[in-house]
């Protein structure tokens, strides 16, 4: 089974990237495979406070991605893995895409601010001659309506 790529964030264009992948998956009978990723700056501290900044992070992760992961089953009958990973992002959404042969179709949303679409999506279009998949970028101002009707 394909699986679409998409990263879990705490950014608005999130959202259309995790319903066009939904969207997409239930379609064509494929799957989604959330990641998040965790950046290793949050953890410069003492071993112990790491280990416990390292637990909320995941928790805060774990009940974001049960939101989406709810609507994705209810309304699309699209069962979701979680995958949480930590570094920089660019290096471990390659090595997830590397690691996971399933993995069929990277999926971004675009920030929509005059500052461009984002620091991930500018730079895994840099690294896109890399991928051995393709990826699909979502207006973050796309309506709900124009998702579903091309997909």
């Amino acid at each position: 089974m394909r699986k679409f790529l998409v990263v879990l964030d705490d950014s608005r264009e999130c959202l259309n990237a995790m319903r066009f992948a939904a969207l997409r998956a239930a379609h064509t009978g494929g799957g989604v495979q959330v990641l998040s990723i965790i950046p290793p700056e949050e953890f410069q501290h003492w071993m112990g406070v790491a280990d416990l900044m390292r637990a909320e992070a995941r928790e805060r992760i774990e009940a974001h991605f049960e939101v989406f992961a709810q609507w994705m089953r209810d309304k699309q009958g699209v069962n979701p893995e979680l995958i949480i990973r930590e570094g920089d992002p660019v290096v471990e959404i390659l090595a997830q895409v590397k690691e996971d042969p399933a993995v069929g179709i990277l999926v971004l949303g675009a920030g929509t601010d005059k500052s461009g679409p984002g620091p991930l999506v500018t730079a895994m279009t840099r690294s896109s001659g890399s991928l051995p998949i393709p990826i699909t970028i979502v207006p973050g101002d796309m309506s709900k309506e124009r998702l579903e009707s091309i997909t």
